[in-house]
């Protein structure tokens, strides 16, 4: 097949890939989230998308890699292909700061910050997105999505979502 669209570098690429919003958290992209592991060239020279999804299993995936072959098409790479890459496996560390500032901004917690000094991360709880109080406690392991759990405050009653960390 034979794009009308001069084909993207994929430096380029990786940008227009990078902006996709993740279809079950919308107010983050791919970038954000760090699943975009690569856009490269491959051996036999069709343009690839490497990402590592959040969880396996994750049901936005179908959704993900058709939104990124779109972006591929745009870019004057119609036949080229998204490729997952299990290996390391996705961590919450890979988050962007942009990212934990968007989720934190839309009511999600982020996962702890990876930079905190371990060997041990103390916390009475999460902070509250809607009050800020640390009286909080979990509620659910189960959000609306398997990446996320529910939490209730003893402060406002609110529940909330965090990211969990993985």
């Amino acid at each position: 097949m034979v794009s009308a669209v001069p084909p993207l570098p994929a430096e380029r690429v990786r940008a227009r890939v990078g902006a996709v919003p993740d279809p079950e958290l919308p107010m983050v992209t791919l970038a954000d989230l760090g699943i975009v592991r690569a856009v490269r060239t491959a051996g036999d020279g069709v343009l690839e998308v490497v990402i590592t999804p959040t969880f396996l299993g994750c049901p936005a995936l179908p959704a993900i890699e058709a939104d990124i072959r779109a972006v591929l098409a745009e870019c004057g790479h119609p036949a080229g292909r998204v490729r997952q890459e299990l290996s390391p496996a996705w961590s919450s560390d890979w988050i962007s700061a942009e990212g934990r500032r968007k989720l934190s901004e839309h009511g999600i917690v982020p996962p702890g910050d990876p930079r905190t000094p371990l060997p041990v991360r103390l916390r009475l709880g999460l902070r509250c997105p809607h009050c800020g109080s640390v009286a909080t406690r979990p509620q659910s392991p189960f959000g609306a999505t398997r990446c996320q759990a529910v939490w209730v405050c003893g402060a406002c009653r609110e529940t909330f979502a965090q990211l969990k960390a993985v």
